[in-house]
């Protein structure tokens, strides 16, 4: 929980690493407090280490718009994460200036909101099969 000067705000896991009951939660919060875009914060898009084998496995450029896909595959999950849970604002720890350029460049990309949410579908659905 973050106190701005506005009132309250939320941080909560988020990106693609972020699990579905972590996602829904997240909204449902929001929901409850009735927070607006900009009180919603997410955090730790790379589940702690953007040099983590996923990040090489993955490539997060698909949710990306076609015309960005040229982005690399860290600022491609760092805008993802952006809508997952939808977020106004993304914390990072990092203290690498480059790795830290390379995000702030990646605020530019537009996310493909289709691909976003067949993702969603797809983790729901796999929560569902692992519960059965």
């Amino acid at each position: 929980m973050l106190f701005l000067r506005e009132g309250w705000a939320a941080q909560t896991p988020a990106g693609l690493l972020a699990g579905i009951a972590t996602l829904d939660a997240a909204q449902a919060l929001a929901e409850r407090w009735q927070l607006g875009m900009e009180a919603r914060w997410g955090m730790s898009p790379f589940g702690g280490s953007t040099n983590s084998a996923v990040w090489e496995a993955v490539d997060a450029r698909m949710f990306l718009q076609p015309e960005h896909r040229g982005a690399s595959r860290v600022q491609a999950a760092f805008r993802a994460a952006y809508f997952l849970p939808p977020v106004a604002t993304v914390a990072v720890d990092s203290d690498d200036a480059e790795h830290l350029r390379e995000l702030v460049d990646a605020l530019h990309l537009s996310a493909n909101e289709a691909t976003v949410r067949q993702y969603q579908k797809l983790l729901r659905d796999h929560s569902r099969r692992q519960r059965a």
